[in-house]
């Protein structure tokens, strides 16, 4: 609150101040009162007018600083009644009053938004496992009669398995606690599964799957991280070189962590575009020029890394590799009570 300003607010009271000032000076002299008593009297008028002044700038200046200081502090600013006092000047009482029934009108409308955002959460949730069933049963029917669905009939319904599978891991995402479930996970087995799951689109684009060296056990979620490999290797299979196509899945193990490491010999990824790979819907020069993306895979693996407690980091080289790395920390917590 600037003084300044606060002056210029009280313009009206000047000119009145000045007015009545100057009708009391007439009668002063019209009644031809001593001068020293003029003065002593001008004196207390002024005096008293600049006190009413600054104790009223003081005392509204100490609100709105604290108000505007706590507003820039707060993530969510329409709580920042919270945080402060019930003011005691009567324009700064109509302020309070009107930021509280802003303040229940906000808060009455986000709940309102939460329960139709779960709502629609539950709905999604619930219509992709329905859908997932005669999406299997198609699966399933095409690999039964390859006489009559060719490689490409399954690699379109690989992706729609794909992208509704991501829909549910993004509709999860937020509340991923919620449905994880942390427990020693061996990750030669969730490889195991990576690489059955991806062995049609593995053997028909001729990429060399190598694993070695896994034989690790972390604690994480097995389904999220099945995903989570998911993700990276269909991105290795999507952006792979024409000849000579290789995958290399490793691990190594020191004190404080185990590391998992997915090595491609793809076509890389632009140094321009490495450090955003992990924001949502980035697709990047290869995701628009090679092929159609929607640039979710990465942006939900990061969040579910997150929410494990892991660590994913990207190194890359245009034109050489890609290599993907999944950090899980030791923790002593979670080892069981002996």
């Amino acid at each position: 609150m600037k003084f300044r300003y606060f002056l210029k607010d009280k313009i009206y009271f000047f000119i009145t101040f000045f007015i009545v000032y100057l009708i009391l000076l007439l009668t002063f002299f019209a009644f031809r009162i001593d001068f020293s008593l003029i003065i002593m009297t001008s004196f207390l008028f002024f005096f008293f007018a600049i006190f009413v002044l600054l104790f009223e700038y003081f005392k509204k200046k100490s609100f709105y600083t604290n108000l505007l200081f706590n507003i820039e502090a707060l993530d969510k600013a329409y709580l920042v009644l919270e945080t402060i006092e019930k003011p005691n000047f009567y324009d700064g009482e109509l302020l309070y009053q009107a930021l509280y029934e802003i303040n229940k009108s906000m808060n009455e409308f986000t709940k309102n938004l939460e329960y139709q955002l779960d709502d629609f959460k539950d709905y999604i949730e619930m219509w992709i496992h329905e859908v997932k069933v005669p999406i299997s049963s198609l699966v399933l029917m095409a690999h039964n009669h390859k006489d009559k669905f060719d490689y490409k009939t399954l690699e379109q319904l690989k992706r729609i398995e794909d992208y509704v599978e991501q829909v549910l891991y993004y509709a999860r995402c937020e509340n991923a606690e919620k449905d994880y479930l942390i427990r020693k996970v061996s990750l030669n087995k969730v490889i195991s599964n990576i690489a059955l799951k991806n062995k049609n689109d593995l053997l028909e684009n001729k990429v060399d799957f190598k694993v070695q060296n896994v034989s690790y056990q972390v604690f994480t979620d097995s389904k999220w991280l099945e995903f989570i490999l998911n993700q990276i290797v269909n991105n290795s299979i999507k952006y792979r070189k024409k000849e000579n196509s290789s995958i290399q899945i490793s691990a190594s193990e020191d004190s404080k962590k185990v590391t998992l490491t997915i090595l491609d010999n793809g076509i890389g990824i632009p140094s321009f575009d490495l450090p955003k790979v992990f924001q949502k819907s980035f697709t990047g020069y290869n995701g628009r020029v090679m092929t159609k993306s929607t640039g979710m895979g990465l942006f939900i693996a990061k969040n579910l890394c997150e929410k494990l407690g892991h660590r994913i980091e990207i190194l890359s080289e245009e034109g050489k590799y890609t290599k993907v790395n999944i950090i899980f920390s030791k923790n002593r917590f979670y080892d069981p009570v002996k």
